[in-house]
């Protein structure tokens, strides 16, 4: 039966200097666990509303990849949009997990990333193949089944995590514009839920709405001062 991966098990790679990224990481996992290797990362750590989103994309290593795959951060709306289109028809496999405001203040936003990773990976193994092994981005991965590596600034270094964070980032900000019409007048569809001097005041004017995080500081001021 797999188990998860203990702390001493789970290797932390330190960033590297390039151009950007490539299959390097992936291609070192390969070496010691085979293929194929997920890459998996998430967005909506921060924001005040919503749900924190992640991916894990299963890239073909031997096939010319989407031109432009980085670190969505480091990309425009629409280039996110155009490689989420371009990640989702070439990528092997791929999977969504997300975690609601309501398990991220019952279990805290640490735990509910770990959790919307894992439902990630679940859903990448019902479309394809499961992974061998996967890389993550950060310095904190969850303890799954597979041999796990955490790799720090990793959307900027493996193609793999770089395409999930795509994935990620995009699927978290339509779901934010599409609940804005929910919810309307705190300004989600622009600011994603995260903390602006915009959503600021809205919350003050409006109060906290049922897709707020409630433990977060400045939301649970606003319901204090209701």
């Amino acid at each position: 039966m797999a188990r998860a991966l203990t702390r001493s098990r789970i290797a932390t790679l330190s960033a590297a200097s390039a151009p950007g990224p490539d299959f390097a990481a992936e291609r070192a996992m390969a070496a010691l666990y085979g293929l194929p290797i997920a890459g998996i990362d998430e967005a909506g750590r921060g924001p005040w509303a919503g749900p924190v989103a992640a991916a894990a994309v299963i890239l073909d290593m031997s096939r010319p990849m989407p031109e432009g795959i980085n670190d969505s951060k480091k990309l425009t709306e629409s280039q996110r949009e155009r490689l989420f289109d371009a990640v989702t028809a070439s990528a092997v496999s791929y999977g969504i997990g997300l975690a609601s405001a309501e398990e991220i203040d019952r279990i805290n936003i640490r735990q509910a990333t770990h959790l919307a990773m894992t439902r990630a990976l679940e859903a990448l193994s019902l479309s394809g193949p499961p992974p061998v092994a996967a890389l993550v981005d950060g310095n904190d991965p969850p303890a799954f089944a597979v041999p796990t590596r955490a790799l720090v600034n990793g959307d900027a270094q493996s193609l793999s995590i770089a395409a999930a964070s795509i994935l990620a980032k995009v699927t978290r900000d339509r779901m934010m514009a599409a609940l804005d019409a929910e919810h309307p007048g705190y300004g989600f569809a622009r600011h994603k839920g995260y903390g602006t001097a915009q959503h600021a005041e809205a919350l003050l004017r409006l109060g906290p709405c049922p897709i707020h995080r409630m433990t977060f500081a400045p939301v649970a001021s606003a319901k204090r001062g209701l």
